[in-house]
Formats: structure tokens, sequence, C-alpha cells
């Protein structure tokens, strides 16, 4: 078994979704036995090291120890997580998303000879919508460059580690519709709050999605209503209604949801912002992918991601970022949730060598 696999497995069988301290004490442990690094873990719970040549452009491996709750054929009837190995692929909540990223950059942290200043970071918190990589930022916390291991396997080609150089966020938000109650019998005498949630679905129905282009690559995001929620009885003219919208978001560009309170009676909040994220160094992104390419037998491309990472709050407070793990389209958060060996391996060569050329 390689190191890297043997990590992985221990990694994962540490039960994190509800408090994730012992899985962070197990990486922050490792770090201090096996490397020389700096090591830091901080009130949130996050666990940083630094090292090599100071006043050097600085690399981030990052990842984050946090899951999502298992499935039922994913823990034992005492609650431990349950990690196998089968056809060349781990299965076990976390394996994919993404404690299999997070064992190769420990790895690759320890092993390089960088060429930067070397950072591994690994969040609590991402599944809470960033909460992790939002307290890091507000304490500092600012790479250079940061390759953040989420998934980019399989979406050039099946088994292919790609290289996101974007990725779309997405922005939640609720559309509230008033009116006046009255008698169904008498509509007149009210203000029905559903119509007027129905003129603003209109309004969002003809909205463009928002697009943009990253390095060549096209970024397209989308707009749909995916809940509506109004009326109190049968008989009754409906007071409220409220509408939920979801966006997939682009960097630079949104959908102008707010014309939606243009209608009488319409209001129009933002409940959650997960940023999007583009790379804005080519350089960087070929670096990673020179690296990518070497590592494996297939031709990795530059890719665009539909999901948001913590790679979208660093690239918002300014670090230049891509995407690069073993979680391929699909496979985190399910109850058969896997990932390839091979994948993990390639992973941890990738990272290895981009901190090693990535300010050549």
């Amino acid at each position: 078994m390689s190191e890297v696999v043997a990590l992985t497995r221990e990694l994962v069988s540490i039960p994190s979704h509800d408090d994730e301290t012992e899985a962070g004490d197990v990486i922050e442990n490792w770090l201090r036995e096996e490397t020389d690094a700096d090591v830091t873990r901080d009130e949130t719970g996050n666990v940083i090291a630094r090292r090599g040549t100071r006043g050097a452009d600085s690399l981030a491996l990052v990842g984050h120890h946090d899951v999502v709750p298992p499935g039922d054929s994913q823990t034992t009837a005492e609650g431990e997580y349950v990690v196998s190995e089968r056809d060349g692929r781990l299965y076990g909540r976390g394996t994919a998303d993404m404690k299999g990223a997070v064992a190769a950059a420990m790895l690759a942290f320890r092993d390089a000879d960088p060429n930067c200043r070397l950072v591994f970071a690994s969040f609590v918190g991402e599944e809470q919508g960033g909460i992790g990589a939002r307290a890091a930022i507000e304490d500092g916390f600012a790479p250079d460059y940061a390759i953040v291991g989420e998934g980019s396997t399989g979406y050039s080609a099946e088994g292919v580690t790609d290289v996101a150089i974007a990725h779309k966020g997405r922005r939640g938000s609720t559309i509230t519709a008033r009116g006046a109650s009255a008698h169904a019998s008498e509509p007149e005498a009210g203000e029905n709050a559903v119509y007027r949630a129905c003129d603003a679905v209109d309004v969002v129905r003809d909205l463009d999605f928002p697009a943009t282009e990253v390095l060549g690559e096209r970024v397209r995001g989308s707009v749909a209503v995916t809940e509506i929620d109004g009326g109190s009885a049968w008989n009754v003219i409906p007071e409220t209604c409220e509408v939920t919208v979801d966006e997939r978001t682009v960097p630079g560009e949104r959908a102008e949801l707010e014309r939606v309170e243009a209608i009488d009676g319409v209001e129009w909040r933002v409940d959650q912002d997960l940023p999007p994220m583009r790379c804005d160094d080519e350089a960087f992104a070929e670096t990673v992918l020179a690296a990518a390419t070497d590592a494996q037998s297939g031709s990795p491309e530059l890719v665009s991601k539909p999901h948001a990472t913590d790679a979208g709050w660093l690239a918002e407070a300014g670090t230049t970022c891509v995407v690069c793990g073993p979680a391929e389209p699909g496979e985190a958060h399910t109850d058969t949730e896997s990932a390839s060996v091979a994948v993990v391996e390639r992973c941890y060569e990738t990272y290895r060598a981009a901190a090693e050329n990535v300010s050549k």
C-alpha cells in the first residue's frame, strides 16, 4: 500500500461531519512529526503549515477536512466510518470530497523541494459555506497562488485529471411578494400576492443567463426558480408569497434579479452568495497543467467547474487559484462515494511538481 493511500484511509476513517476536531488533530500532529514546517491551528480549527523560501512567491495546497453526513452504509453501528478498497478505488465518506486530496497535499508539502514559499492549509466548514476559509482570510491568510484539491477529474475525458481555471458560484435568494388578504369570493377586495409573485417569476424566466470567458474557456451560469410558497387557505386571497431562486454565478457577471423589485409589493433579498473563481494568471495555470500532464498518461486540459469551492473565497481575496483534485463529476456527497487510487497518487505527483516549478 502506498503512503498516500494509507494516509487517505486514515483520514477517511475519522468522523468529521459534526465535529472536525479529531481529523484536525491527526493532520496537525502528522505535520509536526513529519515536517519541520511552522504549523498552526487557529481558533476556527483550520490547520495551516508553512515552509520554504521566505520572501518568495507563496503557493498554498488547499483542502478541507470536514465532510457531509455519511449514509447508513458508510458507518458502522457504533458510528465509525467505513473505509474499503476494491477494483482500484477507495470507498467511504470523504474519499473524493476531499480527504484523498488532503492526504496527497500533505505528502507533497512534506516531500517537495519548493521553488517558493510553500503553504499547506486544510480548512473546516467548507460544506457550510466556507466557514474556515473565510475565517483564515479574515485572519490574514493570503498566499499568492493556490491549488485547491476539489474535484477536476473526468471533465475533458474519463479518468483524466484536468486543471480547472474557473468555477461557478452560487447566489441563493428569495423574492417576497406582499398583497392584501380578502375572502376568495370577493378577490377584487384584496391584492393577490401569488399573482404578484407570478409576475416576478416571469421576470426571472426572461433574464439572460450570466456568461463570461476565462483563459479561452466559456463559462455560462444559470438562473432558476426552485421553490414557491404562498397562501394560507383555499378560500383566502393570499397576502404573502415567497419564491426561491438559485443562480449559478460566473466571474464578473450576475443576473439582474433586482429587476423584480419594479413590481408593486415585491422585494428581493440575497440569502447566500458563494463567489465564483477565475484564474487570472495563465502562466500559473500552464505550470500546474504541465505538472498534471507529467503525472498521467492522459492529456489533461484547462477546464471550468460547475460547483463553488473555497477557491472562490480565496480568489475574491486576491489569491490566484486553480482547482485540481481526484473527485469525479457526481461522486461527492453520494452513499457510494469513492476515489481512484491511481488518481489520488497522481494528485500527489501533480502537487509536488507544481510546488517545485511554480515560480520558475
